[in-house]
């Protein structure tokens, strides 16, 4: 089932998550219907506060990036079966020198900017099968997880940006909240006036 991904301006995007554990009701198919959705709305990575659910579970899947040209033939194949669910994940380390990429989100539609991201992680994570991993990763797969670990932690994207840059984007944020914005996906805008 394709569920409606919050907009900006959502209180949801900015609560603490909860840590869950195997008996989380009905948690195949909360995957299955984030898997689905992001797919509909052509992401990469989608986080359970995205979709209305204030949990510590994200999903990834780097295989748009495959056949990106400005990466190594061995990055290009990494990231062509790059597809994972991070549960209860914390990352434990970043480093390395500062690089800017162009982001943008689903629940910020229209809106990308530079941001800067250490280049290398190492994250404690369980599967969706409640095991337990601990793995470092680069460059761009280290980036993405970034980007979603940080909607469980109550952080956007455009929260790393400077004071300006977040002074010319405030009217694009704020009519994306009222919903005064068309996208290709279903989405649920917190301060529309009517309900889409």
């Amino acid at each position: 089932m394709i569920l409606p991904i919050i907009a900006y301006g959502d209180p949801v995007l900015r609560k603490e998550t909860e840590i869950i554990t195997k008996d989380h009701p009905n948690l195949e198919a909360v995957l299955e219907n984030m898997f689905e959705t992001m797919y509909e709305a052509r992401g990469i990575g989608l986080a359970a506060p995205q979709v209305n659910l204030p949990i510590r579970l994200f999903i990834v899947d780097a295989t748009p990036f495959e056949d990106d040209e400005d990466l190594s033939e061995e990055e290009q194949k990494f990231l062509s079966t790059f597809k994972k669910v991070f549960i209860n994940a914390r990352i434990v380390k970043e480093s390395g020198d500062e690089w800017a990429f162009n982001e943008g989100c689903l629940s910020i539609p229209d809106v990308r900017e530079d941001v800067f991201r250490q280049p290398d992680i190492v994250i404690e994570y369980e599967d969706e099968n409640f095991k337990k991993h601990k793995e470092t990763f680069s460059g761009i797969v280290a980036r993405i997880i970034q980007h979603e670990y940080d909607h469980i932690e109550g952080i956007l994207f455009t929260d790393k940006l400077s004071s300006l840059k977040k002074r010319l984007i405030k009217s694009k944020l704020t009519n994306i909240s009222k919903g005064n914005i068309s996208t290709d996906y279903r989405m649920k805008f917190p301060n529309a006036k009517k309900k889409r």
